[in-house]
């Protein structure tokens, strides 16, 4: 098994003759890639360009907007993993526009690490109802799907905002000119889900994958099967995870997210609705189904594509667009103690990691990452 050390020789002696644009499509990817100093250690050119693997940064703005009305309007107590208590909403600065500043106006909201803890604070608080954000991917939304199939509480509701990850990396495709020459793929979804999700990248459009664990030498090692299959112009899937990775993933994950939820078409923040791509519980869970129990507040205007902060270009960065310093707003309005967007809440938003990194100066010139 080769190290980082020994990876990164074999993609420096590889015969690049043009820039090689590579996405990478997970959050945790992306700051380990970030941390390890990956970019700087990378020939010129290949180009490694973050993708929308951050559900926080990708979870509707009505849905967070929703869970702030429900805790300031209902007696309930309000639980969501604790990037969400962050992300800001467009609204009036009278009223409070994120979990946090509402929680500060006397609701109560409480962070949380995973879904069984809900469960226990629900049967603590009982009878008073606890309305869990359930905000994530695959990997966190089948835990979700896990606790209520063993018997949830009943006074715990979800407010579901779960979302697949391949559909978006597919639409990016079926748009037609991806920007980018091939992709390293999220090991934790392919952990559950199986690596075969990511084969139509191969299949229907041609292009190399590789998936990826969180170690230098895992990414370096997916990098360069991307970068050699396309010198070899042969692309296959290829499972450089293997220690986590198995064919067909995690079957009892898969039935009980089968079992518990249906696939549903849904909305992306600043991106718009993606064809199945989200996640509704089914009719057997209606009991424990948030928007089923309390009063709606969701806002029809608030499901607009474009539903970011003015300025703000969270959903270029997620999509791969531009660089995270290539917001205008990056480093001077938006930073960790004042996000204006969600890419500068979630640790692995794209923008928080790179300002964790040492990236403090906004790119004035933007150089588009991949084309629009």
């Amino acid at each position: 098994m080769s190290n980082a050390r020994e990876w990164l020789e074999r993609i420096r002696a590889l015969p690049l003759e043009r820039r090689v644009k590579i996405l990478n499509v997970c959050g945790g990817h992306e700051r380990a890639i970030s941390s390890a100093g990956l970019r700087a250690a990378l020939p010129a050119l290949v180009e490694i360009i973050p993708g929308p693997g951050c559900p926080v940064c990708i979870c509707p703005e009505e849905d967070i907007y929703e869970a702030i009305q429900l805790a300031r309007h209902e007696e309930l107590t309000l639980v969501a993993f604790g990037d969400m208590l962050r992300v800001p909403v467009n609204g009036p600065k009278r009223e409070p526009r994120s979990l946090e500043q509402a929680k500060a106006a006397g609701a109560d909201v409480r962070p949380i690490a995973s879904p069984d803890e809900a469960a226990r604070l629900a049967r603590m608080l009982a009878p008073r109802p606890v309305v869990f954000l359930a905000a994530g991917f695959e990997t966190t939304t089948a835990p979700v799907a896990a606790m209520l199939a063993a018997g949830a509480p009943a006074n715990l509701y979800v407010l579901l905002s779960g979302r697949r990850t391949w559909p978006i990396v597919a639409q990016l495709f079926a748009a037609g000119r991806p920007g980018f020459d091939g992709i390293v793929a999220p090991g934790h979804v392919a952990t559950v889900m199986g690596p075969e999700e990511w084969q139509f990248v191969v299949d229907q459009y041609g292009f190399p994958a590789a998936v990826a664990g969180f170690t230098p030498d895992t990414l370096l090692a997916a990098t360069y099967s991307v970068l050699r299959q396309l010198l070899e112009g042969r692309p296959f899937l290829d499972n450089c995870y293997p220690s986590a990775v198995r064919p067909g993933g995690n079957r009892l994950a898969q039935q009980l997210l089968a079992e518990v939820m249906e696939v549903v078409d849904a909305n992306w923040r600043g991106i718009g609705m993606v064809p199945a791509s989200g996640f509704a519980l089914r009719d057997a869970y209606a009991a424990h189904d948030a928007r089923r129990r309390f009063r709606s507040y969701a806002e029809a205007s608030r499901k607009r594509a474009g539903e970011m902060p003015p300025g703000c270009e969270c959903a270029s960065v997620v999509l791969g667009k531009i660089y995270p310093n290539e917001c205008p707003l990056y480093g001077a309005a938006c930073h960790p103690h004042h996000p204006i967007g969600p890419c500068m809440v979630s640790d692995e938003g794209a923008c928080r990691i790179w300002w964790a990194n040492g990236v403090r100066v906004p790119e004035r010139t933007v150089r588009r990452a991949v084309s629009a």
